[in-house]
């Protein structure tokens, strides 16, 4: 399994689901806990409403084994397939009362994740492959819900795009207040890479194209042009000449991906992979086992 995946059922993730549950259900579900038959058996399915990448499964599955650790949850799908509308993504079998008191935790795990992903896709596919254009990396931004941050960024891979740093730990990136606050980009950049080792890269964000030759004099080795024009940029890049990465960012479009792609930078950051995305269409069908 490859690393992104396996964050999926982190400590952080099983947490997460506790507060979810715990939110949910409070003091217990006074509704299914007044079912005649508390022994009662059921079983469900879980089913696309809408055309979806599907992203979130285990963790649907892991709510479910919260209330019922035997629950039995089958999918033949795997986080990052096209769902069809109609389809029954998974089937969940276990007590009844599992089934109803989990259904809506599940889903909205299921149906948060499934639209970070099918919205990422689309990014992806408007970018698509040209055999003429260099390969440019799609990735996302930390604008994600607070405590959500492992999942949405994992969401963001299974609908194929790439993910930038996860928090203030583990990427240095000098914006614009981090410029002020240093008096320059120079001098940013030469506190910061007298502290920090060796191995860890130094990002720069830029407005102007006198600041990308401040980023370049200064040893930046990756520059971020940040809510410049398409010639502003054209034009960055034949400066930085591939001394340095070079990141666009700054409310990008899905329309703007090619010609940004064609300018010959590396990366495109977008925050409104996640930001954006909306819940999609899933639901729950339950009913008593024969």
């Amino acid at each position: 399994m490859n690393a992104w995946k396996s964050r999926v059922l982190s400590v952080h993730t099983d947490h997460l689901i506790d507060l979810a549950i715990a939110e949910d259900v409070g003091s217990g579900d006074i509704t299914t806990e007044h079912l005649p038959n508390p022994g009662a058996k059921g079983r469900g399915e879980i089913v696309a409403k809408e055309p979806i990448v599907i992203a979130g499964l285990e963790v649907a599955a892991r709510v479910f084994e919260k209330f019922e650790p035997a629950a039995a949850f089958v999918s033949e799908f795997c986080d990052g397939d096209w769902i069809a509308p109609g389809t029954v993504i998974a089937k969940v079998s276990g007590s009844l009362r599992t089934l109803l008191i989990g259904e809506r935790t599940a889903l909205n795990f299921l149906q948060r994740l499934s639209g970070i992903a099918t919205n990422v896709r689309t990014y992806v596919k408007e970018l698509g492959d040209a055999p003429d254009r260099p390969s440019v990396r799609l990735v996302d931004t930390r604008k994600t819900v607070p405590g959500w941050r492992e999942l949405d960024k994992y969401a963001v891979r299974v609908g194929g795009a790439y993910n930038h740093r996860m928090g203030l730990y583990d990427g240095v990136l000098i914006k614009d207040n981090h410029i002020a606050a240093f008096g320059g980009i120079p001098a940013a950049v030469a506190h910061i890479r007298n502290q920090v080792s060796h191995l860890v890269k130094i990002e720069v964000e830029t407005s102007t194209i006198a600041e990308v030759h401040q980023a370049l004099a200064a040893g930046a080795d990756v520059i971020m042009l940040d809510n410049m024009g398409l010639e502003e940029i054209r034009e960055a890049v034949k400066q930085i000449g591939g001394r340095a990465l070079i990141e666009v960012s700054g409310r990008v479009a899905r329309s703007d991906l090619k010609r940004l792609a064609d300018t010959g930078v590396d990366i495109i950051s977008v925050g409104a992979l996640i930001h954006a995305a909306g819940f999609v269409d899933i639901s729950m069908r339950i009913a008593p086992a024969p």
